[in-house]
């Protein structure tokens, strides 16, 4: 079993989102994209951006994640971004 949890997970990553928004998460796939993006960023030579025993890259990015260290940007504000 994932500890965290999918759930938990997109919880978290939800909770900063205003009542009548839509979530950025929505379901399990969203979630194991971003943390595979996350991880493929520390394998590339990214700084970890928290203290952690872990030797897997993908085990920091989901420590990431559920810390909120890491924020993911919807397909909408990447295009908002680049205008």
């Amino acid at each position: 079993m994932l500890h965290p949890s999918y759930t938990d997970l997109m919880k978290i990553v939800n909770s900063e989102i205003e009542p009548g928004e839509h979530p950025v998460v929505n379901s399990r796939y969203s979630i194991v994209i971003a943390t595979a993006k996350r991880a493929r960023q520390l394998i590339n030579g990214a700084d970890p951006l928290i203290d952690t025993d872990y030797p897997k890259p993908l085990s920091v990015a989901i420590e990431e994640l559920y810390e909120g260290k890491v924020k993911i940007i919807g397909d909408d504000e990447v295009e908002e971004e680049s205008l």
